[in-house]
């Protein structure tokens, strides 16, 4: 691990500012991925702001939802008799996710910021444009029997890990963030990138934005909804696939639908052919049947993956069917 100056941010505002005059500075909250990525000399940074100590460890009910301050720990997210009760979606993401122990330390706002668990990206000896700009993807004609089937570009086919962030994309959370310039509210389905020619960058923040906190709607899907995660190994193993599925029904028809998949590209995935095609219809297999086929159409696997477009297809169905069960 390369030296780095160390601080202890009192607030926010003191924390922005810091990053804002130090350009190779992170901030460091529960340090799950960050610590590991610096030990290996994947990332390094010249300082590390410690965001421990600040107020953004609340979760609240608002006019408009739930609010899940960024520091929050995901297993007390995931625990909350709240998101329990109103958002059983995220918690099944979540408890899905990692360990006991690295739940009890990762935070909500680092969950969303991970960094992909892409092989080449953590091998140095081989090439990767999202460790090192311009030096070429060895994923893109190496092995790659994990990476994505949508949204990739020559530059990157690298997938985002994340299980909790695939449940923010179908629930349409949004991110509130605090920067130089103030604080803003960026749509979920906005804030992670595709790679297309920067695959460095995984999101849209700006230099010393800080997430602040998540801010779910008072839809939750809370009767019918499931997560699916398909993987090599029970139990901490990252997705091959995922699916987060939340329906509003109205008897047996589908007033609305929220699909989102992970496994499968860059950022958490939105199954949006799918949604717009079970719209209005009813709930029956050969509708949910119908809606993979329209999603998976439009994938592009890779030498290794192809297994994926089937068996994404397949979860779809499986989640929607189970779903569309009362909870």
């Amino acid at each position: 691990m390369k030296p780095f100056e160390y601080s202890r941010a009192t607030s926010a505002a003191e924390a922005v500012k810091t990053l804002e005059t130090r350009p190779q500075g992170r901030f460091l909250a529960g340090g799950t991925n960050l610590l590991d990525l610096m030990k290996d000399d994947i990332m390094s940074a010249t300082d590390l702001v410690d965001l421990t100590r600040l107020d953004l460890k609340e979760m609240t009910e608002t006019e408009t939802g739930l609010s899940l301050g960024a520091l929050v720990k995901n297993a007390d997210t995931a625990n909350h008799p709240l998101v329990r009760k109103n958002y059983p979606l995220l918690s099944r993401a979540i408890l899905s996710a990692a360990t006991v122990q690295i739940r009890n330390m990762a935070t909500n706002g680092g969950n969303l910021l991970q960094r992909t668990r892409c092989p080449y990206f953590y091998d140095t000896a081989t090439p990767c444009n999202k460790r090192d700009p311009g030096s070429g993807c060895g994923a893109r004609e190496g092995l790659n029997r994990t990476h994505a089937i949508f949204g990739w570009s020559e530059k990157c086919v690298a997938v985002h890990p994340s299980d909790m962030a695939v449940a923010l994309a179908a629930l349409d959370a949004s991110v509130r963030v605090r920067g130089p310039g103030g604080e803003r509210v960026i749509p979920f389905a906005d804030f992670h990138r595709l790679p297309g020619d920067e695959p460095e960058r995984d999101t849209i923040l700006e230099r010393g934005e800080l997430i602040v906190a998540i801010e779910l709607p008072k839809q939750g899907f809370a009767p019918n909804h499931y997560y699916l995660k398909v993987r090599d190994r029970a139990s901490y193993a990252f997705a091959l696939v995922s699916v987060a599925v939340g329906l509003e029904l109205d008897g047996d028809s589908i007033k609305d639908a929220r699909i989102a998949m992970g496994g499968v590209a860059h950022k958490p995935w939105r199954a949006a052919k799918a949604e717009q095609f079970l719209t209005g219809k009813s709930a029956t297999p050969a509708n949910f049947e119908a809606a993979a086929d329209a999603e998976m159409a439009a994938a592009k696997p890779l030498e290794h993956n192809a297994y994926k477009v089937e068996l994404g297809r397949r979860a779809i169905v499986r989640a929607l069917t189970l779903a569309a069960k009362p909870a």
